[in-house]
């Protein structure tokens, strides 16, 4: 696809209908400044989709202990201790 072409002046006054014809068109877009392009506005590539680190590791876990025993004694709670932080 060609980029289209415009005038930095033109961009300052139509930005957001430039914006939103990139981004629905997925059209890049040069600006130019007396005939020289300047910068170019392109459209962004889709983001990959971020599966929180929790669900890609539910289910890989082992349970080593008896559900009753704990690696932990009581009293290293402050709850067991009766303090609320």
């Amino acid at each position: 696809m060609v980029p289209i072409a415009v005038s930095v002046t033109d961009f300052k006054l139509r930005c957001v209908d430039v914006i939103r014809r990139v981004e629905q068109d997925g059209a890049a877009v040069d600006l130019t400044r007396s005939g020289r392009v300047v910068a170019r506005l392109v459209p962004m590539a889709a983001a990959p989709q971020v599966i929180p680190t929790w669900l890609r590791l539910r289910g890989r876990g082992r349970l080593h202990a008896l559900p009753p025993e704990s690696v932990l004694d009581s009293t290293a709670f402050d709850a067991a201790r009766g303090r609320v932080v």
